[in-house]
């Protein structure tokens, strides 16, 4: 069956939005330094902690654990607000 000139069977090519958004993410924390990096951790704490709360106890993240991952969030906010007091 067509659709628009193609296949529901073709495969699409593979985006890679990812690299794009890593770059992205890199850009702004090599421009905003500390406050990126603490904007950042800050919004992957909160997003966590709520997953957690909701009962996501194992994350596709490279810790797994999502015990790890908060604490790993939670050590890159404090690290960021010492190198802004510094």
């Amino acid at each position: 069956m067509k659709d628009g000139g193609q296949t529901k069977d073709a495969k699409e090519p593979y985006d890679p939005l990812r690299l794009c958004v890593y770059a992205t993410v890199a850009l702004l924390a090599w421009l905003l330094g500390p406050w990126a990096v603490l904007a950042f951790a800050a919004l992957g704490f909160a997003g966590y902690w709520k997953a957690r709360r909701a009962g996501l106890t194992r994350s596709k993240c490279f810790l797994r654990d999502t015990r790890l991952v908060l604490a790993y969030l939670g050590l890159l906010a404090l690290v960021a607000v010492a190198a802004i007091i510094v």
